[in-house]
């Protein structure tokens, strides 16, 4: 008996691949910057190339713990003499004379005249004679002053993402202060007259407005500035005003709720006559209807009100937005094949992210569960989750042991 088709799916309904497309044609990147500390500057994109000041390293140093010598000496002698010693911040002041060493610490600087380092793990010390097992080559366990950068070369380039690898290397050319894209402005609400604040207490038919606090959270951790102007009320004129207030201070307006097709649900309408509008439905489960366009600058997005549904398309068609208006490199998201632990349900008609946890059995093969209910209201699935299972839009029920596609959960949804 042929599977039965998704009760929502619709044949005019969107591929989530083909919107994200569409999507990115309408956005560009921000094309202002500004100078910030380099104390402040994780997660953010430099607006510039930037080239080193100094050499790197600086001087010629010890890779090692040991003893700097040279290594035409160690040919016609049994032991070296020890004269000195040379320490991170505290270097040997004279030159090498022959038949010497001195000892040195990883960092420090190689005495001139010195053309080797040999661990001190090879090496024998007696009463200020040194015997030193033959090193390899001259040279050996040396690095170079500018091996890695020359003055005047490039480090980092426009474009980049400032991440705690990046700040170390602003460091350590001595960059106190760089230009940076402006942060991109988001302004969220949701609406709803059943939605209360924590903290409050609820009547019958209230829950309390959950999205807003994981919509905070997922532009924290997108590097996003984010401005949150609350709840506001099933009300047109309110969500007008809100719609207003929003497009004036921010690069992009999200909403939570409001963009189906319930009596109430004024999103669109208000939005058809303050913007511009379009509307899809997509073929994506959870999360079917989303709102994107314009109002006045700024761009308009609008999630589902249902939790889980909200999540996956701020993940799956707001957040590359985010990233190319921050002037980021669109990336492909990893993926993988994992074997199924247990059986799916699933209609044909949509493509569905079903929340899973990831894991590795004791051959390294990676495996996969489901986390239990997938309704789009049960936040818990995206709580205990750390991936996505990816069903196609015409896959139907997947039996226990198959292989599916599992995108792992990135540093926004982790």
């Amino acid at each position: 008996m042929p599977t039965k088709a998704d009760p929502c799916s619709q044949p005019s309904l969107m591929h989530p691949d083909e919107a994200i497309i569409r999507l990115l044609e309408q956005v560009t990147p921000l094309d202002d910057s500004e100078v910030v500390q380099l104390s402040h500057a994780l997660g953010r994109v430099l607006a510039e190339d930037l080239a080193s000041s100094i050499d790197l390293p600086p001087f010629n140093n010890s890779a090692m713990d040991g003893y700097a010598f040279r290594f035409d000496d160690l040919a016609h002698n049994e032991s070296l003499t020890l004269v000195g010693q040379s320490f991170a911040g505290h270097p040997f002041e004279g030159e090498a004379k022959p038949n010497t060493c001195v000892r040195i610490m990883t960092g420090a600087p190689v005495p001139n005249g010195y053309d080797t380092v040999q661990m001190q793990e090879k090496v024998e010390a007696k009463e200020g004679d040194i015997f030193i097992e033959v090193p390899k080559a001259k040279g050996a366990n040396i690095r170079y002053q500018g091996e890695e950068v020359n003055t005047g070369g490039k480090v980092l380039f426009s474009g980049t993402q400032v991440g705690a690898a990046e700040m170390g290397v602003l460091a350590t050319i001595g960059v106190s202060q760089l230009r940076v894209t402006r942060q991109v402005k988001v302004a969220f609400f949701s609406t709803g007259d059943e939605l209360r604040p924590v903290g409050s207490e609820l009547a019958p038919g209230q829950i309390y407005d959950s999205n807003r606090y994981t919509i905070q959270g997922l532009l924290s951790r997108a590097n996003i500035e984010w401005i949150d102007l609350g709840v506001i009320e099933d009300d047109p004129e309110a969500i007008r005003q809100a719609f207003r207030h929003a497009a004036s201070c921010a690069d992009m307006v999200l909403t939570s709720g409001g963009v189906s097709v319930g009596d109430a649900d004024y999103t669109k309408q208000i939005l058809d006559e303050e913007g511009e509008i379009t509307f899809w439905k997509l073929a994506i489960k959870p999360g079917k209807p989303f709102a994107f366009g314009h109002l006045g600058k700024a761009i308009f997005c609008g999630l589902p009100g249902n939790p889980v549904s909200s999540m996956v398309t701020f993940y799956k068609l707001v957040w590359p937005l985010l990233q190319k208006m921050q002037g980021l490199p669109q990336t492909k998201p990893l993926t993988l094949k994992a074997k199924l632990k247990g059986e799916l349900r699933k209609f044909p008609g949509r493509v569905e992210y079903q929340r899973g946890i990831l894991s590795y059995n004791e051959q390294g093969e990676a495996e996969v569960t489901i986390t239990g209910g997938q309704g789009s209201g049960m936040l818990t699935s995206m709580s205990l989750a750390n991936c996505f299972v990816i069903l196609a839009q015409e896959q139907g029920n997947t039996a226990d042991g198959t292989l599916v596609t599992v995108e792992p959960f990135n540093s926004v949804l982790c």
